[in-house]
């Protein structure tokens, strides 16, 4: 074996320098790429609670248009599914009005908050962390709120 050989068998592989930075670019990219798919997914939470909420508006305004009211606090969204007690609706959808007979729950998959005397309603969801207040993705999302 002559020395020009050997030189070429020793330039062959990579130096530990060389793997360590193609790691550093991998773990950076991969960092930056996880980011953003949080972000989107914690936005695509949000979005979901909205349109549950504006869903189930339109189910209330139905059984207003069937019963004159809507649920009260105390009969709350299962109202949607069982005939309530207490105030009598007298067109209540046998069937109810949700199909699956199942009350939604937010993108967090918390239960919504009801509120209401019968007249107007507000729907509440705590956000993320399942607590009043908060900013971002923890922040409280409600029908009440004018960007809603």
């Amino acid at each position: 074996m002559n020395r020009s050989q050997s030189i070429r068998k020793d330039e062959l592989g990579f130096t530990l320098i060389e793997l360590l930075v193609v790691i550093a670019v991998i773990a950076l990219i991969g960092g930056i790429v996880a980011s953003n798919v949080v972000g989107n997914f914690n936005r695509a939470k949000v979005e979901t609670t909205k349109i549950q909420m504006k869903q189930i508006g339109v189910i209330l305004n139905s059984f207003k248009l069937d019963c004159g009211f809507f649920p009260t606090t105390e009969q709350g969204l299962d109202a949607l599914i069982h005939k309530p007690s207490g105030r009598e609706c007298k067109k209540y959808d046998p069937e109810g009005y949700i199909g699956d007979k199942k009350i939604p729950k937010d993108g967090f998959d918390n239960d919504f908050i009801y509120i209401s005397e019968g007249n107007k309603y507000t729907l509440k969801s705590l956000g993320n962390d399942g607590k009043e207040g908060g900013d971002g993705i923890d922040k409280d999302i409600s029908t009440d709120d004018p960007e809603f």
